[in-house]
């Protein structure tokens, strides 16, 4: 069977692996609250889930840049949905056997490994393809995750509707069906990596290029503009606008997850034609602007507009990011884009846990947290505008 598979199907293999990671970030940001009433959890406490989720995948990442090539993808892969799969096990019944925070932290800790692997090793995957669109297919490839967060928001909104919230343990158990069956896919397609076609840098020869760390900032700044707002989404649109969950959770995380799918399928499309780090720049102005209306509007459909507004202008900064690098370092290898994952999981890990802090830095208060999460974007504005300034005066 194996043999008569095309590398459609590793494609096909590896956009769903990245709906399995939409599923391993985006689940539980839509319970938060509920940790908040039912388990007595401060906003502060619940930052700290997204921190750990993140930093496992962080060093998860940094690990992985040193024996992914020893180990094998493919196997690696398949550990990464198996940790993604146990992970959401332990979250449905831990916190009603232990301590209910130390519960949730040692899910999220599982979970966060499975979600670390396949950021690392898919997209290089994807990478070392026969395609000669890459950036394209990236955006074709990343588009799926914003299905995933998109899916998972509107059927686990239906769910908690229809069967109420306390049967949450239930529906964590449903969404390991998709990781499931995916590793079985995973068992049979191709796979290639970027060390097949050339050599690859090594971490230390990668750490003596100046460019190398300008893609590292905008890679942080990437996943902090992006899990910023979604990760907060759903607690913002009911504790911070006073709608209710149903509602929060379809205009904000499902408007935003709807949005950044929308933004990564045109530029599959349509972005062939496009100056990448002149869109990505347009596209940094344009999150400003959603963190801006987000957090600044006393309208709750104008502020949760602000939601909508990010999740189109973030969909092409992490998959951007990762073709502009890969241009930019064309031996980088596995090294570069497990430190890209590395820098960008530390971008999820900031931005989420910036917006958090400040928020019970001033009572718990979301609006003024997510003011500040635009920081971010501004960042970028400057990183962009000085590179493509520099890169156009060279040409004078």
């Amino acid at each position: 069977m194996k043999n008569r598979l095309s590398y459609n199907h590793t494609v096909a293999a590896c956009s769903i692996s990245y709906a399995v990671q939409a599923i391993v970030n985006n689940y539980a940001p839509l319970l938060f609250v509920t940790y908040n009433k039912v388990y007595n959890i401060s906003l502060e406490k619940i930052a700290l889930l997204i921190t750990v989720n993140f930093l496992t995948q962080l060093a998860i990442d940094l690990l992985s840049a040193l024996f992914a090539d020893k180990i094998g993808y493919r196997r690696l892969i398949l550990m990464a949905h198996i940790f993604s799969i146990v992970g959401f096990w332990s979250l449905s019944i831990l916190p009603e056997l232990i301590e209910p925070f130390a519960g949730l932290l040692i899910s999220v800790m599982i979970y966060g490994i499975g979600g670390g692997l396949l950021e690392v090793l898919i997209s290089p995957v994807v990478e070392a393809g026969p395609s000669e669109k890459k950036s394209s297919v990236m955006s074709f490839l990343h588009s799926f995750y914003s299905w995933g967060q998109l899916i998972v928001v509107l059927l686990s909104t239906l769910f908690f509707s229809i069967f109420g919230i306390e049967n949450r343990a239930y529906l964590t158990i449903i969404w390991t069906i998709i990781p499931i069956l995916n590793m079985i896919y995973f068992c049979f397609v191709p796979i290639n990596t970027l060390e097949d076609k050339k050599h690859g840098m090594s971490v230390t020869e990668l750490l003596k290029d100046k460019v190398f760390y300008q893609m590292l900032i905008l890679m942080i700044c990437s996943g902090a503009c992006e899990l910023g707002m979604s990760q907060w989404a759903s607690a913002f649109a009911e504790s911070g606008l006073n709608v209710t969950k149903t509602i929060g959770d379809i205009l904000g995380p499902c408007m935003f997850a709807l949005f950044m799918g929308c933004s990564r399928l045109f530029y599959s499309i349509k972005g062939n034609g496009f100056d990448l780090e002149k869109y990505t720049l347009f596209s940094a102005i344009l999150c400003m602007v959603g963190y801006f209306v987000a957090s600044l509007s006393e309208n709750p459909l104008i502020a949760l507009s602000g939601c909508a507004i990010c999740g189109f202008s973030v969909g092409v900064m992490w998959p951007g990011t990762y073709v502009i690098a890969h241009k930019k370092i064309p031996k980088g290898g596995t090294a570069l884009f497990a430190l890209l994952a590395l820098a960008g999981d530390a971008g999820c890990t900031a931005g989420p846990t910036f917006i958090g802090f400040i928020s019970g830095a001033f009572n718990d208060n979301l609006r003024v947290g997510i003011f500040f999460g635009s920081i971010f974007s501004v960042i970028m504005i400057i990183l962009l505008f000085k590179s493509l300034y520099f890169k156009h005066k060279s040409t004078i």
